[in-house]
C-alpha cells in the first residue's frame, strides 16, 4: 500500500479545523492532523490489509511544474499556522510505526507514488491510499486505488473494470481529460469553455488530444474555436497533469514491511500524547 501522506493529514486537519478543534496537548502543539492521519491508516491497513506500506510526501511547496508554469497552485495560500508543525510531526509518528517515508524535492508527492507504483507492480499487487482523484491516471492491471470518502473508513475502490464502468474511458486518458478541463485547485486552465462532459464524450470518440486535434473540422464550430485558441495550452496542461514516473525514488519491499512495534508506537503516542489509536489496530 502506497500512502499519500499529504492527501490524508490534509483531510484529517480540514476535518476538525473547521469547528476549530486543533486538540492542543500540554505542549503547546496542535495534534488533531496526526490523529486523523493515524485513524486513516489504520483504518485503511485494517480493511485492506497490505503486507508492505510506505508513505509519500511532498518536500515543499516548489516544483518542476512551477518552472514550465509558474502559476502552478499560486492560488493556494500558506498552510495555516496550526498545520505547520503537524508535517514534520507526522513523518516523525510513520517513522515510528515502521513505515518508510519517501519524498524528492522538486517533485511531488504524486510522482514518488507513480514511479513506486509502476517498480511494485512488476511483482506485487499495489493498492494506492489517496483522496486525490489525480491519482487515477496510475491504474493498471497491478494497481488499483483507493479513494478516501467522507467520514473513516468509507472507501472507493478503483481497478481497470471499475474506472472504465463510471467514466467510459481508460484511466491513462485522464491525463488528457485533465488538460481539456483544467484543475482549479491546482490552478491551470485547461481550455476554456470544455468542462468534464464535453472533455469526456471527445474522449471517448477521438481517444487522446491527438486523435482530437486531427479531427478538429468534425467538432463543432464553437469547439474548434475553443480548442484552437487554446492548443498552446492545452499541450501545457498536459505536461502538469501527467504524473511523473520515473523519478529518483526507492524502497525496498524489506524496508516496507508493515509490521509495527508497539512500544515505539506507544513510546511516540505517549510523547505527542495521542489517545485512543492503539485500540484501532486490529491483527
Amino acid at each position: 500500500m502506497l500512502v499519500d501522506g499529504m492527501a490524508l493529514l490534509f483531510r484529517s486537519f480540514y476535518a476538525t479545523a473547521m469547528s476549530g478543534y486543533y486538540m492542543v496537548n500540554s505542549k503547546g502543539i496542535p495534534t488533531n492532523a496526526i490523529h486523523g492521519f493515524v485513524k486513516h491508516l489504520f483504518s485503511a491497513t485494517n480493511r485492506f490489509e497490505p503486507t508492505h506500506v510506505i508513505c509519500c510526501w511532498d518536500m515543499g511547496s516548489q516544483t518542476f511544474r512551477n518552472d514550465i508554469y509558474p502559476a502552478y497552485k499560486a492560488n493556494r495560500g500558506e498552510p495555516p499556522v496550526e498545520l505547520i508543525p503537524q508535517f514534520d510531526l507526522a513523518k516523525e509518528v510513520v517513522e515510528e510505526l515502521s513505515i518508510p517515508n519517501v519524498g524528492l524535492p522538486n517533485y511531488e508527492a504524486d510522482d514518488c507514488i507513480g514511479t513506486l507504483a509502476q517498480k511494485y507492480a512488476e511483482e506485487a499487487e499495489v493498492m494506492i491510499l489517496t483522496g486525490d482523484q489525480d491519482i487515477l491516471q496510475l491504474i493498471a492491471d497491478n494497481i488499483s486505488v483507493i479513494l478516501l470518502k467522507k467520514g473513516i473508513g468509507h472507501y472507493q475502490v478503483y481497478n481497470r473494470e471499475s474506472f472504465f464502468a463510471e467514466k467510459a474511458i481508460h484511466p491513462h486518458q485522464m491525463v488528457d481529460l485533465k488538460a481539456f478541463m483544467g484543475d482549479s485547485s491546482d490552478n491551470y486552465p485547461g481550455v476554456k469553455g470544455i468542462g468534464e462532459k464535453t472533455a469526456l464524450k471527445l474522449l471517448q470518440t477521438y481517444q487522446s488530444i491527438e486523435g482530437v486535434l486531427a479531427n478538429v473540422e468534425a467538432l463543432t464550430p464553437a469547439q474548434q474555436r475553443k480548442i484552437q485558441e487554446e492548443k498552446e495550452m492545452l499541450h501545457l496542461c498536459r505536461k502538469l497533469a501527467q504524473i511523473h514516473c520515473q523519478v529518483e525514488v526507492d524502497c525496498s519491499l524489506e524496508d516496507a514491511l508493515y509490521q509495527i512495534d508497539h512500544e515505539r508506537m506507544q513510546a511516540k503516542f505517549a510523547e505527542l500524547e495521542l489517545k485512543n489509536l492503539e485500540q484501532l489496530i486490529t491483527g
